[in-house]
């Protein structure tokens, strides 16, 4: 599309082995319902709002998945 914007990188999560890494992006383009675009290493991609972003970080920092991870690596 002409005169769009390219996506804004954010960050990416790299974890340990051979795993590809996704990549977080800010599409300022897009309405507030999808700006948050996070797109995995088969480039399958995820469109949230800053709000629901912001909704699951919190949850993960409290816990919320906490049980799926053995103790020694969190």
């Amino acid at each position: 599309m002409p005169g769009r914007k390219p996506l804004e990188h954010v960050f990416t999560f790299c974890g340990a082995g051979d795993r590809g890494c996704p990549d977080l992006f800010l599409d300022h383009d897009a309405d507030e319902a999808r700006r948050v675009v996070l797109v995995d290493d088969h480039g399958a991609r995820i469109q949230m709002s800053l709000t629901q972003l912001h909704a699951l970080v919190s949850d993960v920092k409290d816990g919320a998945l906490d049980r799926l991870f053995p103790a020694e690596v969190s």
